[in-house]
């Protein structure tokens, strides 16, 4: 456990706040948190945190509790597994997710903590953590599909100082980038995330100067309380006391072949608390999806859920976290054994989304979301340049893809949207500028979205040109299971991957795949899913219908076969026709579900191959058992 080193260590006196004063502190921190972000974004060189911003600042008090941030964090799970002091000027960065309780999920994120001193005390925290494009390891962009350990995911950074009262530990970081294939690119962005921290211990210390140290602290109370509060009615009035709710989803593979990984949460209120109950896990993955996670990042995605959706104009923090139980099972999904494969735990990140969904909307279907694009899924592509004024240059891109948003109660879900919503994607302009390749198309594609009263938003095709020789990577899921719609709403369309080659021949690409080469000519096509509809299709105005069949995000057989509506390519309805096919429909298809996850895991591994050109994944087994195949 750290040992904190402070010179003032007299008891800070709470005082109350007025209102006026929390609300001038509460904006300044949430401007703080935003000039982090400005800060990296000015100084990195990577495109995955420059131009899609891949990065997750927070701002905590003495106790480590965020105050305020964008994804979070837990900077005490970090300082419990920190053996040392820290003291003023001091900054700690690690990558290793084993050492330092979960706070980071893989090795690809660097995680800065730095503590903030106002006159020989600690008033909070900083931190950040970004994900660096490559951190060494067998494949370029460090996330090889198939790896079992964490041994072959690149470098892992134990927590360490990397600045001691202020001084850089030049050795140990230069140890570090001779591991990586880009090291200009990580000590950028490295830097950027000691500079976004730096700046946010500025502007708490100008708090601190300007209010006071005593009214500083006690805003920071009052804020976490103000959270606690809200949450316990929130609880109270979302969940019925001592009734159990649950809900599955999956993961589709694991990249080495086993699949789908079925994750389930159990919620139980227990008066003013809530349980979240992992114990019906899935196995601890083969391959590299394994999500590891700890029970205060559970506690913060599910207040994250509960909060953004019943009133988003709280700003939410941890103070809500004591309403909160958690259980995870160890050597599991959730929590596997050391040395297990991370990298790919980007999809479990995101079904925790889908997962909150089922649990929270069962009993409220007014805030009841469909399915979406619950995962962040990479494109990789690296190589020499043959030939030309940069021939033997090595490029090397990481991006993040978009898909479908979830059909929602108050409307339809946005087209080709980031699971995040701050990230953005990278513009084509700059791709082309700064790689050997060309977009072809970057369009959403009609019908991928679950049709519904509230549509849910369509993927997009991303048709890339490779004009140099390289290998690309790929981690995506969805591919074999659907994303559900809800309240009559239908499922979404799964994403596919697939490569024309400059000959005319077509490589089906599964969703998990590294050093797969390319070639100039051939052209990838990056398909991500749609998100799930939410509503009865039927009652969707037939005239909304027609106008997306002319903006190109139904097809005229899309109108027909999942709304009903009749009308020509021009988007001309023809009413008659149309009440009359939504009759027929009416008439056959029974009673609406709230979730129609489509169809049946077995029917869905029995047409397989025959659907996707993929062979269907061997059911998970124990890390043990897989060991001796």
């Amino acid at each position: 456990m750290a040992t904190i080193i402070e010179t003032a260590t007299d008891p800070v006196e709470k005082t109350s706040v007025d209102p006026v004063t929390l609300d001038i502190i509460e904006n300044a921190l949430r401007n703080a948190r935003y000039e982090m972000d400005e800060v990296l974004f000015r100084t990195a060189l990577s495109p995955g945190i420059r131009e899609q911003h891949d990065e997750f600042p927070l701002i905590a008090d003495p106790s480590g509790k965020m105050v305020v941030g964008q994804f979070g964090l837990s900077v005490p799970d970090f300082l419990d597994n920190f053996d040392g002091t820290v003291g003023d000027g001091d900054i700690l960065l690690t990558s290793d997710p084993y050492a330092c309780g979960a706070a980071i999920s893989h090795a690809n994120d660097w995680l800065i903590v730095l503590p903030i001193f106002h006159s020989g005390r600690v008033v909070g925290w900083s931190s950040m953590f970004g994900h660096m494009s490559d951190v060494g390891g067998k494949t370029p962009s460090s996330m090889p599909a198939d790896a079992r350990t964490i041994f072959e995911e690149g470098v892992v950074i134990p927590p360490f100082k990397l600045y001691d009262q202020g001084t850089l530990n030049e050795t140990a970081l230069d140890i570090i980038l001779n591991q990586v294939r880009m090291p200009d690119w990580n000590r950028a962005d490295l830097n950027g995330l000691v500079a976004a921290c730096t700046t946010a211990s500025r502007r708490i210390v100008e708090l601190c100067d300007r209010f006071g140290v005593e009214v500083y602290l006690s805003a920071l109370d009052a804020l976490l309380d103000r959270n606690y509060q809200a949450m316990k009615v929130l609880l109270a009035t979302l969940f019925v006391d001592g009734e159990t709710i649950e809900f599955s989803d999956y993961i589709c593979d694991d990249g080495c072949g086993y699949g789908p990984y079925e994750l389930t949460i159990k919620l139980t209120r227990h008066g003013e608390k809530i349980h979240l109950d992992f114990s019906e896990h899935a196995p601890q993955a083969v391959g590299p999806i394994n999500y590891f996670i700890n029970e205060n990042l559970v506690r913060m995605f599910f207040g994250i859920y509960v909060i953004t959706i019943a009133d988003p104009q709280i700003l939410w923090n941890d103070g809500f976290y004591p309403l909160i139980d958690v259980t995870i099972p160890d050597n599991s999904f959730w929590k596997p054994a050391y040395p297990a494969a991370l990298n790919g735990r980007n999809h479990g990140i995101g079904r925790v989304f889908d997962l909150f969904g089922g649990l929270l909307g069962q009993n409220n279907p007014e805030i009841l979301n469909a399915a979406g694009f619950s995962s962040s899924p990479h494109f990789m592509y690296s190589g020499h340049y043959d030939g030309g004024p940069r021939d033997g240059e090595w490029f090397q891109l990481y991006s993040i893809g978009f898909g479908g948003i979830p059909g929602r109660p108050i409307g339809d879900g946005p087209d080709g949207h980031s699971l995040w919503p701050s990230f953005v994607n990278i513009p084509c302009e700059y791709l082309e500028s700064y790689y050997p390749l060309r977009v072809e198309r970057w369009e959403t594609l009609p019908d991928t979205g679950g049709a519904g009263v509230h549509r849910g938003g369509n993927g997009v095709d991303v048709a890339y040109h490779f004009e140099q020789p390289g290998t690309i990577a790929i981690h995506d899921d969805r591919w074999l299971t659907y994303p559900w719609g809800v309240n009559g709403g239908k499922p979404g369309a799964r994403g596919r991957k697939w490569i024309v080659r400059a000959n005319g021949d077509v490589d089906i690409l599964p969703s998990k795949i590294h050093d797969a080469p390319v070639y100039p000519g051939d052209v990838l096509h990056f398909v991500t899913w749609g998100g799930g509809g939410w509503g009865d299709p039927l009652e969707r105005d037939p005239e909304l219908v027609a106008l997306e069949v002319r903006r190109g995000l139904v097809t005229v057989d899309g109108a027909v076969g999942g709304y009903g509506v009749v009308c020509d390519e021009n988007g001309v309805v023809d009413t008659a026709a149309t009440d009359s096919r939504r009759g027929e429909i009416r008439a056959g298809r029974g009673e609406l579900q709230t979730f129609d996850m489509g169809p049946s895991i077995s029917e869905i591994l029995e047409r397989c191959e025959a659907e996707t050109g993929l062979p269907a994944p061997r059911p998970p087994v124990s890390v043990a058992k897989s060991a001796s195949r």
